[in-house]
């Protein structure tokens, strides 16, 4: 590395692109299983069965619940997002426009842990509530159905990520958007980012696959049945090139993410 970098540069931008990472990078990290500071290309998550309680004749040895453990494997693999910033480009001076492309690389990193999450989600295949219309509450009401049949805890872990669209369906349901329901503190009104309802957190998302058909795949889940690793959290490097009279800004990290209970995520399809 070049003598004539700048070290304060340095050490600002990579701070300032891991900040940025973690405050706005991902919205779906935070929701689901995560193991950090992973050695290797691969790790596993413990998926645990269900156990049976039952009763025993006195003296008699306890049964044992003899639960079923299964380990799910997740890959990791390296992303890159990097760009050119000009030596005489005011970018290299200015703290303002310097955070603009900071934002910019971890926004990219943040979007691909986003993308890894959604695509675990899409693998689970447990469409409810049909695939015509729009988000309605009869969909809604299926998925909750159906993790409350598959024995999905309901203890403040359960998550809904949905579509800005069917967010805009789900303003149109009282008992999404009425405070006569909800009460004036789970108001959708105050701020677009996530409310609660029915017992779970809801995240509109801009990223989340969609069809042939043109919808939208949504997802309600349990935090435990998705699982994130990280190899190597957000990492940034800076090189000069003389040649170009410019530095090289990669920022780097390596994740990856796998659906470790399917019975623990319910998909809602609805129409753009």
């Amino acid at each position: 590395m070049s003598t004539t970098i700048d070290t304060a540069f340095i050490k600002h931008f990579q701070s300032e692109v891991h900040q940025a990472y973690q405050r706005q990078g991902s919205k779906l990290r935070a929701t689901v299983r995560s193991k950090n500071n992973v050695t290797g290309a691969t790790t596993v998550f413990q998926k645990v069965g269900k156990g049976t309680a039952t009763t025993k004749n006195r003296h008699d040895p306890i049964p044992t619940m003899s639960l079923d453990h299964t380990n799910v494997e997740c890959t990791l693999e390296d992303y890159y997002a990097g760009d050119w910033i000009d030596k005489l480009d005011e970018l290299k001076i200015n703290i303002d426009e310097r955070m603009v492309v900071a934002n910019a690389g971890a926004y990219a990193l943040g979007r691909k842990t986003d993308e890894l999450i959604i695509d675990a989600l899409d693998s689970a295949g447990n469409t409810v509530g049909g695939s015509t219309g729009g988000l309605t509450k009869d969909k809604v009401l299926a998925a909750f159905e159906f993790l409350g049949g598959n024995d999905v805890p309901d203890d403040g872990d359960r998550v809904a990520v949905i579509g800005w669209k069917q967010w805009s369906d789900l303003l149109a349901i009282p008992e999404f958007a009425n405070a006569d329901y909800v009460g004036k503190e789970d108001l959708p009104w105050k701020g677009t980012q996530a409310k609660r309802w029915l017992g779970a957190l809801w995240i509109p998302h801009s990223g989340l696959s969609m069809d042939g058909s043109g919808n939208r795949t949504c997802h309600w889940y349990h935090k435990s049945a998705i699982g994130h690793a990280a190899g190597a959290e957000v990492q940034t490097d800076i090189t000069w090139h003389g040649d170009r009279a410019a530095h090289f800004v990669n920022n780097m990290m390596s994740q990856g993410a796998c659906l470790i209970d399917p019975d623990g995520v319910a998909t809602m399809l609805a129409a753009e």
